[in-house]
């Protein structure tokens, strides 16, 4: 048999299988956007704690400080204890992380861009003990790039993950020694991802031809915006001593929801094109509907000054990722026979940050700092798009006050993912289950070594009068 497949000469159960099961496969494949789309946002690898060029010096502590007009993210009662009339505050931070995978005895990296996160934040005295303000921060967000063709392209190729917040804050501080404050979370975002449908593997199979080897016959490109979600993060900070303070945050769990989502598919060439566009060219014609929680965060800290010029924290912070059990994926009639609920079983995670400040002159500040987050992800539903596992990641920073009132900020964090081995993900060869293939031949696990690291540099200014 020829191997050009441009004049058509494919094999009889290659033309029957496209033809046969078109509209199953437009259906399922419609199934699989919706969950690759919106399983992105969800995982531990993107919750941002880069937040402060200022913290991020003292491994992103500061729940129990007086960080001014930066409280309303850290903690809102904190802000009540600000002495000034005016405050503003922004930071901006480069991520550049690159993840590994190990499979069947071969290395494959990443190709990631720069994610840049960042914050604003503007606050202003009402009363002396009365302050309000608005921030805007990206609690969520960042890429990765596992290339078109490499082994788990059917589980993920690309993603970028940006979503934001506003929120207007209002701190009151009913008596000189404790603070209390709340603020709205006003949140949204988009996510684009790539991943693989068709692997060439297959195709060949189907085809009878050694045609594509390696590379992936059909991808699938997913774009949706989530609908505006609100929330509340409230905080109380209080000062024991002078020298002693105690404060804890909380943010409440939010459900970010995709309305409308929209895909898009491309081929290896117009060889594949000609063959496989009638079964999937009308997927862009559909869209899905999803949801997921954003899981509620709540953080704990200690503060101690043991002299004028040294600080040091501590903070905890549990993020309630229980909440996410399922990821449920709805379909309007008469696509409801293909609603899904997707087991995840994600636990809840801790993460801890501590560090010190000392003021070498009245201008003049260093810090440094450690943060220890663990994962929520488990193994046996893991999937490379989020390679979650526990991190360790020192801190340093310094800051500069060339004038009265105006602070240059700057922070470097290194992330150093502990790794997770024979971490699995199972899915399903949807040609071969379409073609009636038994399931022991078109389900498939992919089981893999992963490692993670990341250079964080930030940078922030301030200016408070």
């Amino acid at each position: 048999m020829s191997t050009d497949l441009a004049d058509s000469n494919i094999k009889p159960i290659f033309v029957e299988v496209l033809t046969n099961f078109l509209d199953i496969m437009k259906r399922i494949l419609m199934a699989i956007a919706a969950f690759a789309a919106v399983i992105t946002a969800s995982a531990e690898g993107y919750q941002i704690n880069t937040l402060s060029a200022k913290q991020l010096g003292m491994g992103h502590a500061g729940v129990a400080l007086k960080l001014g007009a930066e409280s309303m993210i850290f903690n809102p009662g904190a802000l009540g204890f600000s002495d000034k009339t005016f405050d503003l505050t922004g930071s901006i931070t480069g991520i550049k992380a690159i993840a590994m995978a190990e499979y069947q005895g071969n290395d494959y990296s990443t190709e990631n861009g720069w994610s840049t996160p960042l914050a604003f934040n503007a606050a202003f005295r009402i009363y002396d003990n009365l302050q309000a303000g608005i921030s805007f921060y990206t609690p969520y967000g960042s890429g990765i790039n596992w290339t078109q063709n490499w082994p788990g392209a059917l589980l993920s190729q690309k993603v970028s993950l940006k979503m934001f917040t506003v929120q207007p804050t209002v701190a009151w501080r009913p008596i000189k020694n404790l603070s209390i404050g709340a603020g709205m979370m006003i949140t949204w975002g988009n996510v684009n991802l790539d991943k693989g449908l068709v692997p060439g593997s297959t195709f060949d199979m189907v085809a009878g031809a050694p045609v594509l080897g390696d590379v992936v016959a059909a991808s699938v490109n997913l774009t949706g915006t989530s609908q505006v979600a609100l929330g509340a993060n409230v905080g109380v900070l209080y000062d024991i001593t002078s020298r002693w303070s105690v404060g804890a945050s909380f943010r409440t769990k939010m459900t970010m929801k995709v309305k409308a989502g929209e895909a898009s598919v491309s081929y290896a060439n117009e060889v594949v094109k000609a063959a496989l566009e009638p079964s999937l060219g009308n997927i862009h014609k559909a869209n899905f509907a999803a949801e997921m929680p954003a899981p509620y965060v709540f953080n704990m800290g200690v503060a101690y000054r043991p002299t004028d010029r040294w600080t040091v924290a501590a903070d905890a912070q549990l993020t309630g990722w229980s909440a996410y059990k399922t990821l449920n994926i709805d379909f309007p009639a008469p696509l409801d026979a293909f609603d899904q609920n997707i087991t995840k079983d994600y636990k809840n995670s801790w993460a801890v940050k501590m560090g010190a400040q000392y003021a070498v002159t009245e201008r003049f500040d260093v810090r440094a700092g450690l943060m220890v987050d663990t994962s929520p992800v488990n193994s046996d539903y893991y999937n490379p798009e989020t390679p979650g596992m526990t991190k360790l990641s020192p801190t340093v920073g310094l800051s500069f006050r060339p004038t009265r009132g105006l602070s240059v900020d700057l922070a470097f964090m290194y992330v150093a993912g502990l790794g997770v081995d024979n971490a699995k993900c199972t899915y399903k060869d949807l040609v071969l289950q379409s073609a009636g293939m038994p399931e022991s031949v078109y389900t498939r696990t992919f089981e893999a070594n992963y490692r993670v690291h990341a250079f964080n540099p930030s940078i922030g200014i301030s200016y408070s009068f």
